[in-house]
């Protein structure tokens, strides 16, 4: 049986945590909680590439970063990851002003493309952030505002959520492959 391929797209600020979450990923599944050390992917070598197996069938995962290919406009993906850091404010307001724009202008999306949000380097939220802290809820509201299909977060250093945000960033990737396609039914959800 052939594999289903499923193009996933990555955006955000540079030093957003993204390179550092598909490089703790490529690691396998069974290193996704915890801590452990990560060796950083090279730009060079996308797409990453993951293969699945379910009961419905198999399925390739292609993982593209931002940084990399310079032609990522010309992509048509079928899953978009719009990313933002955490502890930077100035990260989650680029994500709205730029990187939510910048792939809808752009022509990257379709109209039944899902478009998620990630909130990444979760272990460095701070309560003594001179910018305010970024709770979930107000990113959760940005991502409704934002009309975006699902707001998630987790930390790839230390693990947190992160595989609950690999089994989402999966779900919605494989249903994108599926005649209802991978778009929430209305609205954003929260994970």
């Amino acid at each position: 049986m052939e594999s289903q391929t499923t193009t996933i797209l990555f955006v955000g600020d540079e030093r957003c945590g993204k390179s550092t979450l598909l490089s703790r990923i490529s690691r396998g599944r069974h290193n996704l909680k915890g801590r452990h050390s990560i060796t950083l992917l090279r730009d060079l070598d996308q797409p990453f590439i993951f293969d699945i197996r379910t009961r419905r069938g198999e399925y390739r995962l292609e993982f593209y970063d931002t940084s990399s290919p310079e032609s990522w406009r010309l992509l048509r993906p079928d899953l978009v990851i719009l990313c933002y850091d955490i502890s930077q404010r100035l990260s989650l307001i680029n994500l709205q002003r730029v990187w939510n724009k910048e792939v809808r202008t752009a022509g990257v999306t379709g109209d039944s493309t899902p478009v998620l949000m990630l909130g990444l380097k979760r272990d460095l939220r701070s309560e003594n952030d001179p910018n305010g802290i970024i709770y979930p809820q107000e990113a959760y509201r940005i991502a409704q505002e934002m009309r975006l299909d699902k707001y998630m977060e987790c930390s790839a250093v230390t693990g947190e959520l992160l595989e609950e945000v690999f089994d989402d960033i999966c779900t919605t990737a494989l249903k994108t492959t599926t005649s209802e396609g991978g778009q929430s039914e209305g609205g954003c959800t929260v994970m």
